[in-house]
């Protein structure tokens, strides 16, 4: 196909970033990736201090299939660049009365399971599954592989199919038809938080997220998350795309309406005939785009409750503990409770559900000899008035490690290196607003529907990838909607006349 000299520029090199410019370079587009950060993959980051490695972003890998469809568009294939390993148990879970359950995707293994829970929880967590299953097959070509839903596409098929999508009762109604054990009812609620939710305002659609993890499995790549990042800009590059890291973009440049390149923070401009903001889309409109473009638009965007975001630990530890796997969970005993600090009262669980994610457990090397890996998650609200980082981060990391040793696993003793994330550094390094990981909650029906299209309403020639935009946060989500800015971008590029003018902003949504 033949190229021409004006480029397409994506600002970002996250994952939506980075799958925006393989799908456009594949298509024969000229491509330029501008990216702040000296590396590539936004929230996918990677920290080595002694001797030990972290991945600093996304830690659960789904859908593989995703990826391997990327990969395909370009026609390569995805074991060629990456080895995606299946992890066996799932995740392993700590409940505060000693309880331990190892989730699997295998049937008899999840059964053994149950059966020590409540024998007739097999059968209703069979049913779930199930459940689970068909809100998938009914959701999934409207709000995941498709362009974005609007309220006609939302009643598309049999009148029928938008009920059983089930979007009036929430996540924890709909799990609690199914299953009695309170423990299961709190590690069904969980995959809320996968988009940032709380599992009791979230409607009971989002379930569907189950699915895609207890049904499909759990992927971890080879030398950690981040080699995903590596080897989409390995391929990207492979293609043509010019990757330019410590970039920084100071300004999106609109004349008449539409996107014509970027100014950069050194003073250099980049002329293009198509923008892709791989960015949260109210950073843009607050600080990429000109006032008197993004002012309306922002007070659109940030009157939505935000995700929540997260408060994390990188511990290096000078010991191993072989009763924790890859994946853990050490839940907090009352879970109502939790949420409603971080979505009602905006502070940070003072009894907090705890991740801790282990690589060198399945990855030996990312820890010296007899040490681990400790990257510590906990869910945070987004940046508000109401606590202050700068000064709580220390008292609340010894909040979080003591409470680890309530489950009798001590490590404060053992640490030889550790480093402090808070909102206020996911914020700064990766442009989110607020220090939201995923843009407006997803503690609404609606959410799907408000979210901001991939298409910029109000600048012609602006698009929008990643976890802020259609189809939402996660990995393969985000990977899928650079899939859909560069369909829009092509699909904008091909028409044989000029794009037609934007609207006012009073017709924005």
């Amino acid at each position: 196909m033949r190229r021409v000299s004006e480029p397409v520029v994506v600002v970002g090199a996250g994952m939506g970033g980075l799958s925006a410019a393989i799908h456009l370079a594949a298509a024969g587009e000229r491509v330029i990736v501008v990216e702040q950060n000296p590396t590539v993959g936004g929230k996918m980051s990677e920290v080595h201090q002694a001797g030990f490695r972290w991945d600093t972003g996304p830690s659960v890998i789904t859908m593989r299939h995703v990826f391997e469809a990327l990969f395909a568009t370009a026609g390569r294939r995805l074991e060629d660049y990456l080895t995606l390993l299946p992890v066996e148990p799932l995740t392993r879970y700590f409940y505060p009365d000693g309880v331990v359950l190892d989730i699997s995707s295998d049937p008899a293994r999840m059964a053994a399971q149950l059966a020590r829970l409540d024998e007739r929880d097999i059968a209703g967590y069979r049913a779930y599954l199930a459940y689970a299953e068909r809100l998938h097959r009914l959701t999934s070509p409207v709000f995941i592989y498709d362009r974005p839903p609007t309220w006609r596409s939302f009643w598309r098929g049999p009148p029928q199919h938008a009920f059983q999508i089930d979007p009036f009762r929430t996540m924890d109604r709909a799990i609690r038809s199914f299953v009695r054990s309170p423990h299961l009812r709190q590690l069904l609620g969980r995959f809320a938080t996968y988009v940032g939710a709380s599992p009791y305002q979230a409607p009971a659609t989002l379930n569907v997220i189950a699915h895609v993890e207890l049904s499909g499995g759990v992927w971890y790549p080879q030398g950690g998350v981040y080699a995903l990042a590596w080897a989409l800009a390995r391929l990207a590059q492979e293609l043509g795309v010019e990757l330019r890291t410590n970039c920084a973009v100071e300004q999106i440049l609109v004349k008449r309406g539409r996107a014509t390149g970027v100014r950069l923070a050194d003073g250099g401009l980049v002329e293009a005939k198509a923008v892709v903001a791989n960015v949260d889309v109210a950073t843009v409109y607050d600080r990429l785009l000109p006032p008197e473009v993004g002012a309306a638009r922002l007070k659109r965007l940030v009157r939505f409750e935000p995700s929540c975001s997260g408060f994390i630990l990188l511990l290096g530890v000078e010991r191993q503990f072989p009763e924790l796997a890859h994946h853990n969970i050490f839940f907090s005993g009352d879970y109502p409770r939790e949420f409603d600090r971080i979505f009602r009262q905006g502070l940070p669980p003072d009894e907090p559900t705890i991740y801790v994610a282990i690589t060198a457990k399945t990855d030996p090397q990312h820890a010296p000899p007899g040490s681990e890996n400790w990257f510590v998650l906990v869910n945070a609200p987004a940046l508000g008035a109401s606590f202050d980082w700068q000064s709580e981060a220390a008292s609340y990391r010894e909040l979080v490690l003591a409470r680890l040793a309530g489950f009798g696993v001590e490590v404060r003793p053992h640490v030889r290196f550790e480093k402090i994330l808070t909102p206020l550094d996911l914020a700064d390094s990766t442009g989110a607003w607020r220090g939201a990981l995923y843009g407006a909650s997803s503690n609404s029906r609606w959410t799907a529907f408000r979210r901001p299209h991939n298409r910029a309403k109000d600048v012609a020639g602006l698009y929008f990838a990643g976890g802020t935009t259609h189809p939402g946060g996660g990995v393969p989500m985000v990977t899928l909607s650079g899939k859909v800015a560069a369909e829009l971008v092509l699909e904008d590029l091909s028409r044989a006349e000029p794009l037609k003018s934007p609207p006012s902003l009073r017709q924005v949504f």
